[in-house]
C-alpha cells in the first residue's frame, strides 16, 4: 500500500504540468463557449432582421412578446423577417429603386412640348417624437457622388459669412431665409427632410435630366441676338423666364426636395435663375379649395378605417406594444390613438435599417416633448388625415391591458419582426381597400379639382407656343392622393405614397399631324390606360424605341372635356360650388367597405 502511494505521488508530480494545460484548455473553452452563447442571444433580441419569438400577441395573453429562442429558429426566421421588411421598405424609396421605367422623352415622330411633374418630398424624419437614438438617416459612409457636388456647389457659390453647413435662400419671397440643406448629415429631425431624401431627389433629378433636359431644350443658353437684345440685364435675369416653373408648399421638406430634384435636372445658370412659387394648399387647388363635402367623405372613410380597426383586437394589442416602445407621448397626451401615427415612427425604423427597438418591460418609455421654435415647421401635413381620430375610443382598454402585463423576471423586451408584421400587413391592406372605395374617388375628384384645372391650364400654354417647358410641384403623399384618386389610378400599394414618389404629364406633339397628345407616367410606370377619358380606343398605340416597347398617347381634348363637361358626373353635380353642397348619401352601413 505505501509502495501504491508512492508511485501515485511520483506520477502526480512529474505530470503537473500537463495537468495545468489541461485544466487551462477546458477553462477556455467554456469562456468562449459562454461569449458565443450570450452573443447570440443579445443579437436576436436587439437585431431588425432576426425573426423567432412568439410573434404577433394578443389581448389575453397575458405577457409580452418574447425575446428569445434557439439559435435554429433565429435562423430560419431571420431570412422571411428580411423579405417582409424589404417589402415594407418599398415605401422608403431605396436609391436602387429609382430607375427609369416607361418614362418617354423621345417618341419616333413625335416632339415633346413640355412635362408637368408631381412629386412627393424625400425621406424625412418622424412626424411624431420617437425612441430612436442613433439612427443614421444621412447618405452612405463612402458618400454619394450626387450629394457631394450639390453640397460642393452650394457651398462654393453661397454668399453667406456665416460659415454653417447648410446655405439659405437668399431670394426676396416667402422663401427667403429657407436652408438648402438639412441641418445634420446623419440626423432625422422631427418632420424634416434627411440627407437620404436629399440624395433621393437628386436621383430623381437625374433621371429627369437624362429624360428630358433635351427634348425639351433646357440645356440650351439663350441666343446672342436675345442678349443684346436686353440691354442692362444680367446673364441670371436673362435665364430668369416662364420656361421652368415651380410651385412647393411652404414647408422645408417640400422646397428642399425641389430644390434637390432642379439641381440635377437643369444647368447651374439656369438654376440659379429660378424662382420659386407658393401653394398655400397641399392640394394645390389655388382658387378652388374650400369644399364640405369632401371633409364629409373623409370621414366617412376613417369612420370605416375604425370599424375595420375594432375588428383586429391583434392589430390593437401590437399598435399599443410597437406605439408605447417608440413613441415619446406623456400619459397626459391620451396615449396611443392612431396607428398610422404608429406606422410613421415604425419606417423611421424600416427605412434606415435600424435594430428593432426595446424597452422594459415593466412600464411604458415616457419622454418630455420638446416643443421648440422649430415644431411651427412640422405640423403633421404628411399624414392621409382619414386617419387622425382613429382608435380614440378603443385604445385605452388596450392601452390598459398592455401596461397590466406580469412581470416574467426579464428586463427588457423587443418589437419583433412579427408584431411589425402585423402592423404593417393591416396598414397594407387598409390603405387598398381605401383607395378602392368611392368615397376616396369622390374624395379626390373635389381636392384634385383646383389642380387639375391648373395642370390643363398649363398644358394649353404648352401646346399655344408659350415658353413654359417645364412645370414642378413639390408637395406631399397627401397631393398624390388626391390626383390619383381622381384620375381614377390605383396600385398594389392602394393609398400608399412612397417618398419621392412622381407622377409625370408628358405634352406631345405630332410631327405629321400637329395633333397634341399627352401621357401620364406614375413612377416610371406608364398608367394613362387607367385613365376614364384615355383607356381603350380613346387613346393612340405608338412606338416607344427601338425594342419595339409601346406608349399610350391621350388627346388633349380627352381632358379637356372630362374637366369641362364629365368631371362632376360621379358627384352628381354640374360644377365645383354645388359639389360641394351636394349631398352625397347616406353614410356607410356598418359592414360596409
Amino acid at each position: 500500500m505505501r509502495l501504491l502511494l508512492k508511485e501515485l505521488t511520483r506520477f502526480t508530480t512529474q505530470h503537473r504540468t500537463f495537468y495545468c494545460y489541461m485544466f487551462l484548455s477546458l477553462w477556455i473553452f467554456l469562456l468562449i463557449a459562454g461569449m458565443y452563447r450570450y452573443m447570440g442571444n443579445a443579437e436576436y433580441s436587439g437585431n431588425l432582421g432576426n425573426g423567432g419569438g412568439s410573434g404577433v400577441y394578443g389581448p389575453g395573453t397575458g405577457s409580452a412578446p418574447a425575446s428569445s429562442n434557439t439559435g435554429g429558429a433565429a435562423s430560419t426566421a431571420d431570412s422571411s423577417a428580411s423579405q417582409r421588411f424589404a417589402k415594407y421598405r418599398e415605401r422608403c424609396a431605396p436609391l436602387a429603386q429609382l430607375t427609369r421605367l416607361d418614362d418617354g422623352g423621345i417618341l419616333e415622330g413625335w416632339k415633346l412640348q413640355g412635362v408637368l411633374l408631381v412629386i412627393r418630398h424625400g425621406d424625412r424624419g418622424a412626424m411624431s417624437h420617437v425612441h430612436a437614438q442613433g439612427i443614421n438617416c444621412g447618405v452612405p459612409v463612402d458618400g454619394d457622388s450626387l450629394v457631394n457636388r450639390y453640397r460642393s456647389f452650394l457651398h462654393n457659390s453661397s454668399s453667406s459669412a456665416s460659415g454653417s453647413n447648410h446655405m439659405y435662400w437668399n431670394k426676396v419671397g416667402p422663401f427667403h431665409g429657407f436652408p438648402l440643406l438639412p441641418a445634420t448629415e446623419r440626423g432625422c429631425p422631427l418632420g424634416q427632410l434627411t440627407y437620404k431624401g436629399i440624395a433621393q431627389l437628386l436621383h430623381v433629378g437625374d433621371i429627369m435630366h437624362q429624360i428630358y433636359a433635351h427634348p425639351l431644350g433646357l440645356l440650351l443658353k439663350p441666343t446672342q441676338a436675345q442678349r443684346l437684345s436686353q440691354l442692362g440685364t444680367t446673364p441670371h435675369t436673362l435665364l430668369n423666364s416662364d420656361e421652368v416653373v415651380v410651385f412647393t408648399t411652404r414647408y422645408r421638406r417640400t422646397f428642399q426636395s425641389a430644390l434637390a430634384l432642379l439641381f440635377a435636372l437643369l444647368p447651374a445658370d439656369k438654376w440659379l435663375a429660378l424662382n420659386v412659387r407658393e401653394s398655400h394648399s397641399m392640394a394645390f387647388c389655388f382658387g378652388d379649395c374650400s369644399c364640405a363635402q369632401s371633409v364629409v367623405l373623409q370621414r366617412r372613410l376613417a369612420s370605416l378605417a375604425d370599424r375595420q380597426l375594432l375588428r383586429r383586437p391583434d392589430v390593437l394589442a401590437v399598435m399599443q406594444w410597437i406605439g408605447g416602445t417608440l413613441l415619446q407621448h406623456t400619459p397626459t397626451e391620451g396615449g396611443i390613438t392612431n396607428p398610422f401615427e404608429v406606422v410613421d415612427a415604425m419606417l423611421t425604423v424600416l427605412c434606415h435599417d435600424a435594430n428593432l427597438p426595446c424597452r422594459r418591460r415593466n412600464g411604458s418609455q415616457t419622454a418630455s416633448t420638446q416643443h421648440a421654435q422649430e415644431l411651427v415647421d412640422v405640423i403633421n401635413i404628411d399624414q392621409d388625415e382619414t386617419s387622425s381620430n382613429l382608435l380614440a375610443a378603443a385604445a385605452e382598454p388596450a392601452q390598459q391591458e398592455a401596461e397590466a402585463m406580469p412581470e416574467t423576471g426579464e428586463t427588457e423586451a423587443c418589437v419583433e419582426p412579427g408584431h411589425v408584421d402585423a402592423l404593417m400587413s393591416f396598414a397594407d391592406e387598409l390603405s387598398l381597400r381605401s383607395a378602392r372605395h368611392t368615397y376616396y374617388k369622390r374624395s379626390g375628384l373635389l381636392r384634385a379639382y383646383g389642380m387639375i384645372r391648373h395642370i390643363v391650364g398649363y398644358m394649353l400654354k404648352m401646346i399655344s407656343g408659350d415658353r413654359t417647358k417645364f412645370v414642378l410641384y413639390s408637395g406631399h403623399d397627401c397631393t398624390l392622393q388626391y390626383l390619383t384618386a381622381a384620375l381614377g389610378i390605383v396600385t398594389k400599394q392602394g393609398q400608399t405614397i412612397a417618398y419621392a414618389s412622381r407622377l409625370a404629364f408628358e405634352v406631345y406633339r405630332s410631327e405629321a399631324h400637329t395633333d397634341y397628345y399627352f401621357r401620364v407616367v406614375y413612377n416610371g410606370r406608364d398608367v394613362t390606360q387607367q385613365i376614364d377619358f384615355c383607356e381603350g380606343g380613346k387613346s393612340l398605340r405608338v412606338t416607344r424605341d427601338s425594342r419595339g416597347n409601346k406608349a399610350d398617347l391621350c388627346p388633349i381634348e380627352n381632358i379637356i372635356r372630362f374637366l369641362h363637361e364629365d368631371y362632376f358626373a360621379p358627384l352628381n353635380a354640374t360644377n365645383f360650388k354645388e359639389a360641394c353642397v351636394t349631398s352625397v348619401g347616406n353614410p356607410p352601413k356598418a359592414n360596409e367597405f
